[in-house]
Order: C-alpha cells, then sequence, then structure tokens
C-alpha cells in the first residue's frame, strides 16, 4: 500500500509539472515551440504583415555589431538591417560596392546576439547575387545559416533580380526586396540620385515593385524617391513599404545607425552623410570629447589614481617578491615594485614608530 501510495504521488506531481510546462509552450507553433521569455513576442514576417493591416507603423533602424543591435532592441526597433551600408560607415568606404559576402556573414553574426524581439535582415552585397540564381541562392542561405539573419534584402527589380529573388524564396530565406535608388548599382548611374523624378521613371519603380511582390518579396524599401511616388506604390502593393528618404506615406521607416545618432564628424561622413536623415543626437562630438579628455589625464598622469587601481597583492607576499626581484639582480624592478606599493614609505613610518 505505501508503494501504491508513493506511486500515485509521483504520478500526481508529474501531471503537475507536465500541465506547468505545456502552459509554456505556444498553442499556435505546430512544433510547440517555447514561448519567448520577453513580454513581446518576436517580429516575424507575418507581425509586419499584421502590422501593415492595422495601420502600425514599422520602424527599422541599421544594426552593423553587437552594441548598435542591443541599442536598436532596447529601443524597440521591429526590425534590425544590416545594411551593406557598413562599408561606408563602419569600413570607411565611399560606397557599399567593397563589402564582401563574408563580411556581412560576420556582422550578421554580431546583431544576432544582440536581437531578441526585432528581426533581422541582411543585406546580400555587391557581387554576391547577381551571377546566377544559384548563386543568389548560396549568398542567402549563407547570410542565414551562417550569419544568423531572418531575412535577406536585394537590391533592383529588373527581371534577372526578381527571378533572383523568386528562387532565394522558393529556397526557403525570407527576402525584401529594394527600389528606387539601389545604391550597388551607383557606378551606372554616376553616383547616388533619387529616384523616379519624372512620370516614366516612376512608373518603372511601380512595375518593379510589382514584379517582386509577385516573386514572393515580404516587404520592400523605396530608397530617395517623391513622397507621391512611394504613396503610390504603397497603394499599389499588399506588402509592407520600408522609406528612406522617400516621405511619410508608406508603411514604415528605415535611418543609417551612424546617421540618426550623429556618430560621425569627420568630413569623410560629410560627404555621404544624406539629405533626408533627421539626426536625433549628437553621439560623435560626445566620444570624441570623451577619448580627448582621457587622453588628457593619460599625459597629465591623472588617470588612473588609486580608485581606478583597485587589485592589491598582500603585504607580505610584496616583500618575498621584491626581495625574488633583488636577489635575481633586478634591483630597478624591485624598487619600481616597493614604490608603487608604497612599501618603502611603510617601512619608514614602522621604523619612526619603533623609535
Amino acid at each position: 500500500h505505501r508503494h501504491l501510495a508513493f506511486g500515485l504521488a509521483m504520478a500526481t506531481a508529474f501531471r503537475r509539472c507536465a500541465s506547468r510546462a505545456i502552459r509554456h509552450f505556444s498553442a499556435s507553433s505546430p512544433y510547440g515551440s517555447a514561448s519567448p521569455s520577453t513580454t513581446e513576442s518576436k517580429v516575424t514576417v507575418r507581425t509586419l504583415a499584421q502590422m501593415r493591416q492595422k495601420g502600425q507603423k514599422i520602424a527599422c533602424v541599421t544594426a552593423y555589431d553587437h552594441p548598435s543591435a542591443l541599442h536598436g532592441e532596447m529601443a524597440g526597433a521591429d526590425l534590425l538591417l544590416v545594411g551593406d551600408s557598413a562599408a561606408m560607415v563602419v569600413h570607411g568606404h565611399d560606397t557599399t560596392l567593397p563589402i564582401t559576402l563574408e563580411e556581412m556573414v560576420w556582422h550578421c553574426k554580431s546583431v544576432r546576439r544582440g536581437a531578441k524581439r526585432a528581426m533581422v535582415v541582411g543585406d546580400l552585397p555587391f557581387g554576391s547575387y547577381e551571377a546566377s540564381t544559384t548563386q543568389a541562392v548560396h549568398s542567402a542561405v549563407r547570410l542565414m545559416q551562417k550569419g544568423g539573419a531572418d531575412a535577406v534584402k536585394l537590391e533592383g527589380g529588373a527581371p534577372d533580380r526578381t527571378k533572383a529573388a523568386m528562387a532565394v524564396v522558393r529556397a526557403g530565406c525570407a527576402t525584401m526586396g529594394h527600389v528606387g535608388l539601389t545604391p550597388q548599382a551607383v557606378s551606372t548611374v554616376g553616383g547616388f540620385r533619387p529616384a523616379a523624378r519624372d512620370a516614366q521613371a516612376a512608373e518603372k519603380v511601380i512595375d518593379e515593385a510589382l514584379a517582386l511582390q509577385d516573386a514572393g518579396c515580404f516587404s520592400l524599401v523605396l530608397e530617395c524617391v517623391p513622397a507621391a511616388v512611394a504613396a503610390a506604390v504603397t497603394g499599389a502593393l499588399s506588402i509592407p513599404t520600408i522609406g528612406i528618404g522617400a516621405g511619410r506615406y508608406v508603411d514604415g521607416q528605415v535611418l543609417v545607425y551612424h546617421d540618426l545618432v550623429g556618430m560621425h564628424s569627420h568630413p569623410h561622413h560629410a560627404k555621404v552623410a544624406p539629405r533626408f536623415c533627421k539626426q536625433y543626437a549628437q553621439v560623435g562630438p560626445t566620444v570624441i570629447e570623451a577619448i580627448r579628455n582621457y587622453c588628457d589625464e593619460v599625459r597629465g598622469q591623472v588617470f588612473p589614481h588609486d580608485k581606478y587601481a583597485p587589485y592589491r597583492i598582500g603585504e607580505q607576499d610584496l616583500e618575498q617578491f621584491a626581495e625574488s626581484l633583488a636577489r635575481r639582480g633586478l634591483h630597478v624592478a624591485a624598487e619600481a615594485a616597493a614604490s608603487a606599493s608604497g612599501m618603502a614609505a611603510n617601512k619608514e613610518e614602522h621604523r619612526k614608530h619603533g623609535e
């Protein structure tokens, strides 16, 4: 009877534990995945579609490493775009063309570690998807598999790009399109020039946007197009549009991290800073001033004072250490250790008290 009672008690306890565990799993997921530990669920392509339907604006910011990802995550950004703009704002190039797929994988990895709720979208860089659909699929899979991106983005809406987008989607990679000003085409258009500024060019943007939607893209970036054109594209599509220099009549906005926080103060950045970007802070001058103050304190022997040298060695151990150095003939080192610790001063103080 005792064994039976014990077995029943164990079974009851197990059922209670199992019931509590089941409540921690999502009922809507076919795989019973655990619900997020955060109060807000992970942003997905479905989240973005629902936001568009509800008229909720989508906030996107670029991120290139763990700190910028944490900043975007903590600020509540919905999307973190690991942009090939890293070539310019991180690597110091004049265009986005030099950055490679492997460098983008590295950036995506860093951002992934800082992003829990926000959706991470990685740019397919120049030269990683133009040659063939096979190349496009390989590059997209690498950004997601090795870089940890939730989705990829590719530029342009010409037939070869829509074909690449369709192949990438069919391979199982969520894909974002990008029309208007496409920075990877800078060499063919002669610089970073606004797009869709006449009727024919505006119709081309509409056609490319529709083609990318038909190819399976879940969202579309509209860069540097007139607000009226962006509004028309948004009205023509059923997927969310994300504007950058495209006015307010879109489903969301994206800005470059370094631009919006005012990170850069160097003349190089002045050459490439966009006119459409609003700066919400001036972080760059603050950082420069902090580093300048540090350099001044180092040169003036102000830093580090005792507060910032917190580690100690016991007095007996220090004496033993100094004696060992002296026996080895390292008298200067022994004197330096004694002086830094105040050991010599302490011995003199003890001698005076002894007298």
